[in-house]
């Protein structure tokens, strides 16, 4: 029986996790770790009770605002943030937590997880802000890629006494 290793078991879990985004632009998902056990989950999208991109459109797209640039103007939370909300609205330490996402955290949530406590960030897609990148590293955070990698056909559920891992 093939096993899937822990970081790829959990950036597969931060990518099925972004299928709830309701971002019109990037489906992004994160997944918040430790010890093996998963303490929060977020995606993109507008704040609850709050209409969606998907319902409303998307206004930095009607402007033409390159990614990366003018987050101020969008609807929506960064995956990130919403896994520091969950984890905050549910009595949730994440310090020395680590973080799988599908995509590098931009700067704004870059220092948001270095204040969190967040002792390493596991990432699928990079994103160019160089300045995030120095923030972590001077924050002893480290940063580590990780592409997507399928599960095996083979992979099956290891039974386990207790139902832990």
């Amino acid at each position: 029986m093939s096993r899937v290793a822990w970081p790829d078991y959990f950036m597969n879990i931060a990518h099925l996790v972004a299928e709830r985004s309701t971002c019109l632009r990037r489906m992004v998902g994160a997944v918040a770790v430790k010890d093996k056990r998963i303490l929060a989950t977020g995606y993109n999208g507008a704040p609850s009770k709050v209409a969606h991109c998907l319902d409303v459109g998307c206004l930095r797209e009607q402007l033409g605002v390159p990614s990366g640039q003018r987050h101020e103007i969008c609807r929506g939370l960064h995956a990130e943030q919403n896994v520091i909300i969950q984890a905050a609205v549910h009595g949730i330490s994440l310090s020395g937590a680590e973080v799988y996402c599908t995509h590098q955290p931009c700067l704004i949530c870059s220092k948001m997880l270095i204040n969190c406590g967040i002792t390493k960030i596991w990432y699928a897609s990079g994103y160019p802000d160089t300045l995030a990148t120095q923030m972590l590293n001077e924050a002893g955070i480290k940063l580590e890629p990780l592409p997507l990698r399928p599960a095996p056909d083979d992979c099956q559920r290891a039974e386990t006494p207790g139902g832990n891992a």
